[in-house]
């Protein structure tokens, strides 16, 4: 496979993930043919913004640890993987990335190293898009194991991701009793200014124009992010009976 070709299957290059501990799986994936795609021209100490090849190599690297997490990886998880891909990429990139993450499967994973390497390069809305496909993983077969929310929990922290930010993601995909107050960062004894205003802070930290960088099959999942928001909005609304 030819750097060109790969850069095109990727989906629009490959920038900062071409180092640190992700190219290195890389490496081992693709060989020889992957270091003369680097060619010793990449620099880790420059930034360059985040691509869509570095955001699906990460979520697809991602996606490997949540499965690796409670020891087994079960058919019926990737399954469930592929009909997600299907959904967010279509039916000819969802087989190419399958066929990656198979590949990175076989490896052990330092997942720490990995998150820190994505905090340091991944700009923060897109890290959030990428928590947010993540949980969307982990529940497709209904709530995250334990084992599998507990990475997504030490995942988070190495990326950086604040807690609060994390909670409001968690309950887009785990429903509980004040799961609207939490997805806008607040609690129920905010007031209904406290309420606006939480919602009016979140609604630009969601918005899909922050990752339109990254393609249009990651913005438009970005929208389905804004929605739940819209829809937490919506539910407190109704029930405190205000505009």
């Amino acid at each position: 496979m030819s750097f060109n070709s790969f850069g095109k299957w990727i989906g629009g290059g490959l920038g900062w993930a071409l180092g640190g501990p992700i190219g290195g799986i890389l490496g081992f994936v693709f060989g020889s043919v992957f270091d003369s795609m680097r060619n010793g021209e990449y620099d880790q100490k420059g930034f360059t913004p985040t691509q869509q090849g570095d955001f699906k190599v990460s979520l697809i690297v991602m996606i490997a640890a949540i499965m690796k997490a409670d020891g087994k990886i079960l058919k019926s998880e990737l399954n469930y993987v592929k009909q997600f891909l299907h959904k967010r990429f279509g039916e000819s990139e969802t087989e190419r990335l399958l066929l990656l993450l198979r590949e990175i499967l076989r490896q052990d994973l330092e997942v720490d190293e990995i998150c820190e390497q994505i905090q340091e390069y991944m700009e923060y809305p897109s890290r959030l898009q990428l928590v947010h496909f993540l949980f969307g993983v982990a529940s497709a077969d209904g709530e995250p194991h334990p084992a599998e929310a507990e990475v997504l929990r030490r995942m988070c922290m190495h990326m950086g991701i604040r807690q609060n930010d994390f909670n409001s993601i968690q309950a887009m995909f785990i429903k509980e009793t004040g799961s609207a107050y939490r997805i806008l960062e607040i609690t129920k004894d905010a007031t209904d200014e406290e309420v606006k205003k939480a919602y009016r802070k979140m609604a630009l930290k969601y918005h899909p124009d922050k990752v339109t960088h990254l393609g249009e099959d990651v913005q438009n999942a970005a929208k389905e992010k804004f929605q739940q928001l819209n829809a937490a909005y919506n539910e407190i609304k109704q029930q405190r009976g205000f505009n």
